[in-house]
């Protein structure tokens, strides 16, 4: 951010809520010295005090600013689009006469008057399906604190983005106020600041007058809900993280940074105060920021606010999934993040009233329909309750594999020991984990099911790696690289008709596999979920999967003796 580091203006006299309403500050006037009966509002949001408990956004107390004339500035570097308005030296001409402006004042057409506000934040725009440029989309902040958006076009990013950094202070002459898009809206105003052929832009050091370092339009549970879908404005999320990519917090907590890279996203579970636990899901840069801010930091975060979040509905439960105008923030990063925290230590009964695994309800559906999603154009991954009856457990082929004991991610061959690509340990104790493939019916379709991780032990009532102790115990004469037949709490299952939470992966949405992966099998006369549906299963590999359908897992991984999986009595 600028070294002229202020505190930051929330808004202006009249701010807005997010359900709309005017909240009115108290705030000084600003007198400008040289203009005469001309008073400013303003309104700091660095005050603890302003902050209300259910998180929304209000206008607090200001300070007083004095200006001197418009003084105070130096101006160091000035770019022009127009080729015309350049002296000899290739310094850009600009009059002294222009008159200043602040962005309640712009109006739609070309403006010739002088902007000065604070360069928040800038991203590429790109068209959703061909990945084409559209432009140079930013995020401004004037010194009464209105936020605007701004726009350069692709011919005229070259002659600007060299000189832009975020956090610095700029000004800028002659401009086009164009009007906002209907869609994914970043800021209020209807108007935005398009950089025109004969803009000059320029950047101030040293300013004397306080301009605000950022604002943040928060949305809590029931705004976002009633938002859902409609791919209007996009507000900012705060809370506190309860699960990372379905880990809950703790000092062992890894990111996997090739599957993150791999995948694109990461995905949190949030929760405000003692709100609904919500999916946000933090895509592309964002992503990256996010494992980046996460090294820095040394621990897991606790607070965690993501501006720009776009609400959706994924397998009937709200989700909020970042856009590339997003930026992410974690406990001591802005004041908002810091008084969230403040509150949360302060109240670490309320903010655990919710378990980590009461997180979300999936949407019930036929096998047909689970189908007939799976073709759908646009169709997202997501999670659904099916009832089924098992007619059979498929032989031949394995039904449980090595996976590290911690995490549970399938174990890799080291020269002499286990190893696990995602805590990117060299050494781990084994397991045996479910990968059992069912082939089940309705009334109407039939399909393939593949139970994953503990979802075999909701059905059976019996640890994987029991049932394989269990039997090399049984059987100490057999090899190291010896196939353990389906236990028989796997085919006493067939014939019982049972709720599954299914989870419509990537793999089904690639057409790569028809068989859909059951992570959690709900308890006999259960008819509604209040759990954990994405039960300690990361998005099952390709490999895992298909070595249920048709490979073989030998005996602790090739020879590799797991922790758990030896010679015990079948069950």
């Amino acid at each position: 951010m600028n070294s002229n580091r202020q505190t930051a203006v929330s808004g202006d006299l009249t701010a807005k809520k997010p359900n709309g309403k005017d909240v009115v500050s108290s705030a000084d006037t600003v007198k400008e010295v040289g203009q005469t009966g001309v008073t400013l509002p303003t309104s700091v949001s660095g005050d603890s005090e302003s902050r209300k408990s259910n998180g929304k956004a209000v206008v607090s107390s200001a300070k007083p600013v004095k200006r001197d004339g418009q003084t105070g500035f130096s101006l160091a570097t000035t770019v022009s689009g127009d080729p015309k308005s350049k002296k000899p030296n290739g310094k850009a001409v600009v009059s002294s006469t222009a008159e200043m402006m602040f962005f309640k004042d712009v109006k739609f057409g070309p403006q010739v008057g002088e902007l000065r506000f604070r360069l928040i934040h800038f991203w590429e725009a790109r068209n959703a399906h061909t990945k084409v440029l559209i432009g140079l989309e930013m995020l401004l902040i004037d010194e009464q604190g209105t936020v605007i958006q701004g726009f350069i076009p692709p011919s005229r990013i070259e002659t600007y983005l060299p000189d832009m950094i975020a956090g610095s202070i700029y000004r800028l002459h002659n401009f086009y106020g164009s009007k906002s898009k209907p869609l994914y809206r970043v800021a209020e105003p209807d108007v935005t600041i398009a950089f025109s052929w004969n803009s000059v832009f320029s950047v101030i050091e040293n300013s004397t007058v306080p301009f605000p370092e950022d604002r943040f339009r928060f949305y809590g549970y029931e705004e976002f809900e009633a938002a859902c879908d409609l791919k209007g404005d996009l507000y900012d999320y705060v809370g506190h993280i309860k699960l990372v990519n379905e880990q809950p917090l703790s000092d062992s907590l890894v990111l996997d940074e090739v599957e993150i890279a791999s995948s694109r996203r990461i995905l949190v579970h949030v929760q405000t105060h003692d709100g609904p636990v919500m999916k946000l899901y933090i895509w592309d840069k964002a992503a990256t920021d996010f494992c980046d801010k996460f090294k820095v930091l040394g621990k897991p975060p606790t607070v965690i606010l993501v501006t720009t979040v776009n609400p959706k509905r994924f397998g009937g439960a709200l989700s909020l999934s970042s856009l590339s105008s997003s930026r992410v923030f974690f406990d001591m990063d802005v004041q908002a993040t810091r008084e969230y925290l403040a509150w949360f230590e302060s109240n670490t009964d309320v903010a655990n009233r919710v378990n980590a695994e009461i997180v979300t309800k999936a949407e019930p559906a036929t096998i047909g329909e689970l189908l007939s999603y799976m073709k759908q154009e646009g169709a997202k991954v997501a999670w659904f309750e099916c009832t089924a009856t098992i007619d059979d457990v498929v032989r031949g082929s394995a039904w449980y594999y090595i996976g590290c004991s911690g995490c549970k991610t399938k174990a890799i061959k080291g020269p002499t020991t286990l190893m696990c690509r995602k805590c990117g340990k060299t050494e781990i104790v084994g397991a045996a984990e479910y990968l059992t493939k069912l082939s089940v019916y309705d009334n109407n379709d039939h399909a393939s099911f593949v139970l994953l991780g503990d979802a075999g032990l909701d059905l059976t009532g019996k640890k994987a790696s029991i049932l394989v102790e269990s039997y090399f115990e049984a059987n100490e004469s057999v090899g190291d690289d010896h196939v353990v037949p389906v236990p028989q709490a796997l085919i006493a299952t067939i014939g019982q008709t049972r709720t599954f939470v299914i989870k419509v992966s990537k793999h089904n949405l690639d057409g790569k596999t028809q068989a859909l992966t059951v992570t959690k099998v709900l308890p006999l006369e259960v008819p509604a979920l209040e759990g954990n549906i994405e039960k300690n299963v990361d998005e099952e590999p390709a490999d895992e999967r298909d070595e249920a359908a048709d490979g073989t897992v030998k005996r602790s991984s090739d020879g590799i003796e797991s922790a758990e999986a030896k010679r015990a009595k079948c069950g």
